[in-house]
């Protein structure tokens, strides 16, 4: 990514995605669910991928769609995600 042409450099949009992670992370294991189960609840068939988003491995990150889903699922206001 081209810096000087954002208003956001590379650390911030990461650390923007570990929050969201996090978040998702806590509300989760407070409700008690399995990251498999969570993951076929939003439409993720493969645990793998689920958990690398969790964990931002290998560059991967939730997408609106799925923050959507997982807020709906954890019948949680997606707004608690981002604070």
């Amino acid at each position: 990514m081209n810096e000087k042409f954002s208003n956001a450099s590379e650390s911030e949009i990461l650390e923007f995605h570990k929050k969201v992670a996090d978040n998702i992370r806590d509300f989760r294991e407070n409700a008690g669910i399995s990251q498999l189960d969570l993951a076929l609840e939003i439409g993720i068939k493969s645990v793998a991928f689920y958990s690398n988003c969790e964990n931002l491995r290998y560059g991967k990150h939730f997408n609106l769609e799925h923050i959507y889903k997982i807020a709906k699922a954890l019948n949680i206001d997606i707004k608690e995600l981002f604070s």
